[in-house]
């Protein structure tokens, strides 16, 4: 689970930064001076707020949409059916869960979807240190941060997999990093291998067919 939240100093501040962010989005809280945000600060958010950390610099985040959510579960839920129809041991965790990706106090993320193979990094808190795989489901307004500054972190703390979802543009991005550090380009109508599961794939046709159903 995150970390718990309560009211603090940190309102008026979430407040205002609240009013300028679209759905789905992750916007910069200012910061005073030299200030470096940490998991203190996480933990000082008022209750239900959530934000990450990167390198001291915290961004909010705000409610998703309803397309993100429904690409959220519909593969957690595929995911864990793999897992359990083959006695898999990693464990299938969705936002909100805590990542202290790099075990400090100025990083801290939650993915959409984290897939972790290693219990011991998990207490109640959340995972400390990074997941074997990671899904972002990507918005027009999230799309650089997971592209480019999510990416760097993910890479560079170890998680094997990192996909990047994107409904808008009809692609799912796919880094293997212990392969080569070159994405693999998928569409919505594509089978995507699983690289931390050898021969295994996802159709992402059914989800496709979903999302089309809730077009206006």
């Amino acid at each position: 689970m995150p970390l718990t939240r309560k009211e603090t100093h940190m309102e008026p501040l979430y407040e205002e930064m609240k009013k300028h962010t679209k759905k789905g989005a992750l916007y910069l809280m200012p910061t005073q001076g030299e200030r470096r945000y940490t998991t203190a600060d996480i933990e000082s958010l008022p209750e239900g707020r959530r934000a990450e950390l990167i390198a001291g610099k915290m961004y909010m985040m705000a409610a998703p949409s309803l397309n993100h959510q429904v690409i959220c579960v519909w593969l957690s839920t595929e995911i864990a059916n793999y897992i359990r129809s083959h006695q898999g041991k990693c464990r299938v965790l969705p936002a909100p869960f805590g990542i202290f990706i790099k075990n400090d106090e100025e990083n801290y993320l939650e993915p959409d979807i984290s897939v972790i193979c290693d219990d011991s990094k998990l207490d109640q808190k959340g995972c400390h240190g990074a997941p074997d795989w990671v899904i972002e489901v990507a918005s027009p307004s999230s799309r650089w941060t997971d592209q480019h500054l999510k990416l760097s972190v993910y890479a560079d703390a170890g998680v094997r997999e990192y996909w990047i979802v994107d409904y808008d543009s009809g692609n799912i991005t796919v880094y293997r990093f212990e392969d080569s550090p070159k994405p693999i380009l998928y569409q919505f109508t594509d089978i995507v291998p699983i690289g931390i599961y050898g021969n295994d794939t996802i159709d992402f046709s059914p989800l496709s067919d979903e999302l089309d159903r809730l077009r206006p």
